[in-house]
């Protein structure tokens, strides 16, 4: 039986991150795989694919746009399966960075095939092999939440892990789910020239975003695509012409929809209930999420987790974190403690919406009424204003004492421009220290400058200073 200093279970972004880095420490590391390569979702299913998809659908809607602006015609019907083609490109050629056998060149011993524990500390490979691990790092990710609807199942459906496996166009499709995954490929496939109806149990989009920002994105939404908000899919069904039925309750009033193929977004749910769990002790949530310390151990001081499995953060980047973390702690048996306290998120659709820190309403909860608001709408930069991409806001939120504790934006590829107040959290500066950067004239980025500016202006304009300065101005003379 091989004995390894460190498993890691699951070669997606976390995965990845711990196996290269023990074993570029002198590690001996195995690296067990459920599919045929590394990756994992957000590779073959995730980040990649769907930006890559949201991107040929942008050019879509641009030369549309472009069109109609500048009195050009444009004639066609744009190729949905065309665009596919391109997701497989970008797959492929980010695969070569995570194949397998790069890892292999690195010293990782690479296992093809599910993993399962036998007890806590050994793990049986699908085909019969069992290797011996001192410490374990389970990095199993995530799969798409199917939600209990008569019908669904039998009718047919399609999830994020199958929609980039289309052969045909769908005309019309209607999206269960107006979360992250299900409002950036609704907007992707109606730029297709698809109809697409979003469907969304809640009363409002988005519950995790600012308040202040979700408007400027629903309404952007709602000139591609149709919204329901307060709707519940009750059954689905197939019509003798082939037709998907939809039959959804809006508001106590039931009605029918009738689509060609309907895409479930309703969440994901942590592949944990297939890895022989219950044979280490680890404890779970109801949820199925494994429980951890701040040093990402779970009660098997041992065993570790990262990544989706986690109920924190399912980011890449944040398992790309909680990687590093772990070969620290795994490999060189240090205590560190993971850390979410600056790490942002972005939601692809266009606009996009950016997100670091507490919301408003959250900081009130947590700090109390003495916060500040510095808000800046984007047809008040003139780089927007230049662009005729005007639709936006900036919104950073502060202590008293100008401590950065939210940061929100919606705009035009604002997950680039926000970057800046990023760092600037992180590293413990105030908004007014993000003034004093000299930012090129005009860039995107100018909006986060004049947020920052107002803190100054309310410094210098308000309370006891400008009685000061004028009596300064007044000695000075």
């Amino acid at each position: 039986m091989k004995q390894y200093d460190l498993i890691v279970l699951g070669g997606g972004a976390g995965g990845l991150t711990v196996a290269a880095g023990a074993a570029s420490m002198g590690a001996k590391v195995a690296l067990i795989e459920k599919n045929a390569q590394p990756g994992g979702d957000c590779l073959h299913y995730g980040c990649v694919p769907s930006k890559a998809l949201i991107h040929a659908a942008k050019k879509v809607h641009q030369a549309r746009l472009s069109a109609e602006a500048f009195d050009l015609e444009v004639t066609g019907e744009a190729d949905l399966l065309q665009a596919l083609k391109r997701v497989k490109a970008a797959i492929a050629h980010i695969q070569k960075h995570d194949d397998a056998d790069r890892f292999r060149d690195m010293g990782v011993d690479v296992y093809i095939g599910r993993g399962s524990f036998q007890d806590d500390h050994h793990l049986m490979i699908e085909g019969g092999e069992t290797i011996y691990g001192k410490r374990i790092v389970i990095s199993t990710g995530s799969r798409p939440v199917i939600p209990p609807i008569e019908g669904l199942k039998e009718t047919g459906y399609i999830t994020n892990e199958t929609i980039f496996d289309l052969t045909y166009k769908p005309k019309r499709l209607f999206v269960i789910g107006a979360g992250v995954i299900g409002l950036e490929l609704a907007q992707a496939m109606a730029r297709f020239g698809i109809e697409v109806t979003v469907a969304e149990a809640s009363s409002q989009l988005l519950g995790k975003e600012d308040e202040e920002l979700v408007p400027f994105i629903q309404s952007a939404l709602e000139k591609e695509l149709k919204i329901m908000l307060n709707t519940k899919v009750q059954k689905v069904g197939k019509k003798e012409n082939g037709d998907k039925m939809i039959l959804v309750e809006q508001d106590g009033e039931t009605k029918e929809i009738l689509v060609d193929d309907i895409l479930v977004a309703t969440g994901r749910k942590p592949n944990t209930d297939r890895i022989g769990l219950d044979h280490t002790g680890v404890k779970t949530t109801d949820s199925g999420h494994i429980q951890v310390k701040p040093t990402l151990q779970t009660d098997r001081s041992h065993i570790y987790a990262i990544g989706d499995v986690l109920q924190a953060f399912p980011f890449t980047h944040a398992a790309g974190m909680e990687g590093k973390v772990v070969v620290s702690n795994a490999v060189f048996g240090l205590r560190r403690k993971v850390d979410y306290t600056h790490v942002p998120w972005v939601i692809y659709t266009d606009p996009e919406v950016f997100h670091l820190g507490l919301t408003e309403k959250e900081a009130r909860e947590q700090i109390g009424s003495d916060i500040q608001v510095y808000k800046v709408t984007l047809d008040e930069v003139d780089r927007f204003i230049a662009d005729h991409e005007t639709e936006g806001l900036v919104k950073v939120i502060t202590d008293k004492k100008g401590k950065i504790v939210g940061a929100h934006a919606v705009g035009k590829e604002a997950g680039d421009w926000m970057q800046e107040i990023v760092f600037a959290k992180h590293h413990g500066h105030k908004i007014g220290d993000i003034s004093h950067v000299i930012h090129p004239y005009p860039t995107h980025g100018a909006a986060v400058q004049r947020a920052s500016d107002q803190y100054w202006r309310n410094k210098l304009f308000s309370g006891a200073i400008p009685k000061l300065m004028k009596r300064y101005i007044r000695w000075f003379r």
